[in-house]
């Protein structure tokens, strides 16, 4: 069964002249770590959009583990998927303890067993001395992960991630890294988009490298870079599809 399916999927917002998907395909399997990869304008923020059910596609068809992703499977998808956005998607005012109870509430989750589950992953990503400190009194590196942990209360069956070390600290990327081989491991599928092509070669054992709406190429970092002997790296080898020219 596959993990995330896209078939011709189209997307054009109101009033833009050019469609921002323009017939994207790709399929990643359960069980994987994969990378969604593109300059910016590619299309991957709204891809990860319409994937979440966030945003509707003009056509097309998106499966996620089997199941179209459309009204009458909305709330099942919703419990599958854990979504980290690239913006910080937390109550700046209120403490990592008091945001992270409102969004188990949101899934269902109350009482004893919520409170311990969140501390376990406040422990687990080194918060648990900030627990009741407010979201805008910390760093980065902290509000990156605490915006991890707001997405797997659920236990997620497949965990989107948009640009999830973006602008953190050395320290804060490593282990934002290692959970999410640890968080794999445990059998989740995992999609993940960055412009930190390095992270992305060492993280992802599969990735789709797309430009302008369409995909341009999917397979093996490694095997992609073999394949073109111009190539030293996944870095070259997204060069080599989408070219040197600067993108707004």
């Amino acid at each position: 069964m596959s993990g995330i399916s896209v078939k011709e999927l189209y997307k054009t917002y109101k009033g833009s002249a050019e469609p921002t998907l323009k017939g994207l395909t790709f399929q990643f399997g359960e069980g994987r770590i994969a990378g969604l990869l593109g300059p910016n304008g590619a299309g991957k923020t709204t891809t990860i959009s319409i994937l979440c059910g966030i945003v509707r596609g003009d056509s097309g068809e998106v499966k996620i583990h089997g199941l179209k992703q459309q009204a009458s499977h909305r709330e099942t998808i919703k419990h599958i998927i854990g979504i980290v956005p690239q913006q910080i998607a937390l109550y700046p005012q209120l403490s990592a303890v008091e945001n992270l109870t409102y969004f188990g509430n949101l899934y269902g989750f109350k009482g004893k067993a919520l409170q311990e589950k969140i501390m376990h992953y406040l422990e687990l990503f080194g918060l648990e001395k900030s627990a009741h400190k407010e979201i805008h009194k910390y760093s980065g590196g902290m509000k990156r992960r605490a915006n991890i942990i707001a997405a797997i209360l659920h236990d997620p069956k497949l965990l989107v991630l948009d640009e999830p070390t973006a602008g953190v600290d050395v320290q804060s990327r490593s282990m934002i890294l290692q959970f999410l081989r640890d968080y794999n491991r445990q059998g989740a599928s995992i999609l993940y988009t960055s412009h930190l092509l390095e992270e992305a070669q060492s993280l992802c054992e599969e990735v789709v490298i797309m430009d302008e709406g369409r995909m341009i190429v999917q397979g093996n970092p490694l095997t992609l870079i073999h394949q073109h002997p111009d190539c030293n790296n996944l870095e070259d080898v997204f060069l080599h599809f989408t070219g040197n020219a600067l993108r707004d």
